[in-house]
């Protein structure tokens, strides 16, 4: 992985570490590139004031989400890196989004569908979701005995009184009679992020679900790169 990166330094090779910005200008230097000209992406809070105190403009995508109003003073706080849209800087756009889904490593989920969301298994392991994982998803549903559904899914947190849930609201895509399956136990494939602009972006809240939201969910399923047969034996009953 190192190949990736033109410089690569730790902070016992700087004067002081962060929250200093000796790190961040002492790699602009090694780079030959002005400070005020650097983008830094940055999860800790120390980090942000590192690259801010350097001149630099920094994207904060915090390792804690339950605490991104400490980070309102980077230029641009993100729940995700699949969120992160490099043209907005002034740099080439990625190139492996199809039709705004990104194909991204299939995420497994299954626990009990009630009242709209997906309350899942806190002992399975393969229900166990990085905090990072936030936004608008497309995926493959499948429901005891039935068939493989299409779905948008929402994942997000709720504030609770003791901090924050995790809150995960499939939309099945062509079904009109949802409360059928309440109650019932659902196998959840998660195979692409859908991005769509939203400027609500920053709350710890699920994004809702719009009609577009589903047509292009609708559209990127039938794709090769999001094709249910990409683990299809999760769903083997």
């Amino acid at each position: 992985w190192k190949e990736g990166f033109k410089v690569i330094l730790g902070s016992d090779q700087v004067k002081s570490g962060k929250p200093s910005p000796d790190i961040f200008l002492e790699a602009a230097k090694r780079m030959g590139v002005d400070p005020l000209h650097c983008l830094v992406i940055e999860d800790s809070l120390v980090g942000v004031k590192a690259g801010k105190a350097a001149g630099m403009k920094v994207v904060a995508v915090p390792s804690l989400q339950i605490e991104p109003d400490s980070y309102s003073n980077a230029d641009s706080v993100l729940h995700s890196l699949l969120q992160f849209q490099p043209e907005q800087w002034g740099l080439p756009q990625f190139v492996d989004w199809i039709n705004n889904t990104l194909p991204i490593e299939p995420i497994h989920l299954e626990g009990v569908f009630s009242n709209g969301l997906l309350h899942t298994c806190s002992d399975s392991g393969v229900s166990v979701l990085p905090d990072q994982i936030w936004g608008l998803y497309i995926g493959w549903v499948k429901f005891d005995g039935q068939k493989l559904l299409k779905a948008v899914i929402s994942i997000g947190w709720s504030r609770v009184a003791c901090g924050s849930t995790r809150k995960i609201q499939p939309c099945i895509i062509n079904e009109s009679d949802i409360d059928k399956y309440d109650n019932s136990k659902m196998k959840l494939l998660l195979v692409g992020y859908l991005r769509r602009s939203c400027s609500a972006g920053n709350i710890l809240n699920s994004l809702d679900i719009l009609d577009e939201d589903k047509v292009t969910a609708d559209a990127a399923l039938d794709l090769p790169a999001f094709s249910c047969k990409l683990c299809k034996s999760f769903f083997v009953d």
